[in-house]
């Protein structure tokens, strides 16, 4: 939440408005006085004093005694003086200025601006109290002290306008600045609420960046490093057999930079479609065919069992989903089960969707570790969730390993 541009122009409450986390009676502490409120604090003694001292004057003109006006302008000027802390202690303060006002004329200015601190600063049964004291305590001070100049009607509801008037309009402060912090609590919420939703939204993007990224490239890495390490473990190939190896090396790396640019230039112009030349396809079940035979080119031994009779046909999204399934089903039997015969089966059709089935036969030896093993899987099961079907995956009976998705296909 921003501040305000000139705070030292604003109330203290307002300026720096407390904050229910700090410790603190009910979790507030009190704010500092700003510039603002030293000048308001300073006319309203000033205010308070003018008016106590034309009440003064007024009471020895109607004859009262010199020790009587005396002790009615001592009490008007501490009553003064008390109002310093009408922001500490509003009801305090307004209950005493009843109580001497009864009896001292001098003190009347000052409970007027003490019952409008006492509206400003506290909810409404507390000022409706004080309220109803100080109306009384003006009926009181009629009878008591009477003026000459009017009735005691006359007096007593000049004293109730007043005090309906100062309340009136210290209810209507407070409900403004109520309705200020009100605002700017809701805008700091929605400000958090904005930068939570953009935090959300750059890790759901990190998130399927990374997913599309493991998705091309771990195929085209895994050809390179298959056919490096064939060309590591036999130096003595024929040189047939060394050129076909390091033609497929060529073409995967090949691929995989241009999938790689393809990706980095969306990051870089998500508008226009990134990088500088047209963008490359997107893989489909169409494509199903090139992805076994670069399989096959790597040495897998693939069957591919596929009865959809129209692979055009299929939703593009799930098309392409179906895709990544079968291309991460072979990736991990290459680099998990190597030389074993895999098996890659779709079924299916418009409206009972489309069954997507990799199957592997047990390795022959142990395998060494393959550095993050199972992500793959999980960007997989994350992916079929999201395109709303389902992925199953796990070791078979026989010490295979199968992987079996299903993607819903709407007529």
């Amino acid at each position: 939440m921003t501040r305000a541009e000139y705070p030292w122009l604003l109330p203290s409450a307002m300026a720096d408005p407390p904050d229910p986390d700090l410790p603190g009676r009910h979790g507030r502490t009190r704010p500092r006085r700003t510039v603002r409120d030293w000048v308001v604090d300073t006319f309203v003694f000033l205010a308070a004093a003018l008016i106590g001292a034309l009440a003064s004057d007024a009471s020895a003109q109607a004859g009262n005694s010199e020790a009587v006006v005396l002790a009615d302008q001592l009490l008007g000027a501490v009553a003064c003086c008390a109002l310093w802390v009408r922001r500490r202690a509003p009801v305090a303060l307004a209950a005493s200025l009843v109580a001497v006002s009864a009896v001292a004329p001098a003190a009347g200015g000052a409970l007027m601006l003490g019952l409008f601190s006492l509206a400003v600063h506290r909810p409404f049964r507390p000022v409706a109290v004080i309220g109803v004291l100080a109306m009384v305590s003006g009926a009181v001070q009629a009878l008591v002290r009477p003026d000459p100049s009017a009735s005691f009607l006359i007096s007593t509801v000049a004293g109730v306008v007043l005090v309906l008037l100062m309340v009136g309009w210290g209810m209507l402060v407070r409900a403004r600045r109520q309705l200020v912090l009100a605002l700017r609590e809701r805008a700091r919420r929605a400000e958090a609420e904005a930068a939570l939703r953009a935090e959300q939204a750059q890790r759901l993007a990190r998130e399927a960046i990374a997913r599309e990224m493991h998705d091309v490239l771990a195929h085209r890495l895994t050809l390179l490093s298959v056919h490096a390490g064939a060309l590591e473990f036999r130096p003595d190939a024929p040189p047939a057999e060394v050129g076909r190896a390091a033609g497929v090396i060529r073409d995967s790396a090949h691929e995989a930079l241009q999938d790689l640019r393809q990706i980095i230039g969306v990051l870089r112009a998500p508008d226009d479609g990134g990088g500088d030349g047209p963008a490359r396809p997107q893989p489909t079940l169409a494509t199903l065919g090139a992805l076994v035979g670069e399989s096959r080119e790597a040495g897998m031994r693939v069957t591919l069992d596929n009865t959809v009779t129209d692979p055009d046909g299929v939703p593009a999204a799930t098309g392409r989903t179906a895709y990544r399934i079968a291309q991460e089903g072979l990736t991990n039997a290459r680099k998990h089960a190597p030389g074993t015969d895999v098996t890659l089966s779709l079924s299916g059709g418009p409206g009972e969707g489309i069954t997507v089935r990799v199957d592997n036969e047990a390795p022959a030896g142990e395998v060494p570790k393959v550095p993050g093993s199972g992500q793959g899987l999980i960007g997989l099961t994350e992916r079929a969730t999201l395109a709303g079907g389902r992925l199953e995956h796990g070791v078979r009976g026989d010490g295979g390993f199968r992987v079996r998705a299903w993607l819903p296909w709407s007529v």
